[in-house]
């Protein structure tokens, strides 16, 4: 298995952009965040990851069309590549792996 560099908040806001797919910019992955976590974030916090991210490989962007509800703004949307796809699965499969290996018994705090 290839060595992939990604820690678990970027693996976290890896999946938030896959769950927000063709909606997924940083307003709205800010909004899933606190909605799936119950934990509040900072945009720049999520900006700092999303071009990390992006630079890493995992992550493409483009800009939105501008939209009248936005004054004319843009959004920069977020979609995965191939190589996040691949990274997800890889790291899924192997935390599976690992949680199965666990004795009950390990698990059992009623001892």
């Amino acid at each position: 298995m290839e060595k992939i560099k990604l820690g678990n908040f970027e693996e976290l806001v890896l999946l938030l952009v896959g769950v927000l797919y063709d909606q997924a910019y940083s307003v709205n992955i800010v909004a899933e965040y606190e909605k799936q976590t119950g934990k509040k974030i900072n945009v720049s916090a999520i900006h700092t990851v999303l071009y990390r991210l992006e630079e890493k490989g995992f992550l493409e962007s483009k800009m939105s069309e501008s939209t009248s509800a936005r004054g004319g703004k843009r959004k920069r949307l977020f979609y995965l590549t191939p190589y996040a796809s691949k990274a997800l699965d890889e790291l899924a499969t192997l935390r599976e792996q690992l949680r199965y290996q666990i004795p009950a018994q390990a698990l059992n705090w009623e001892k």
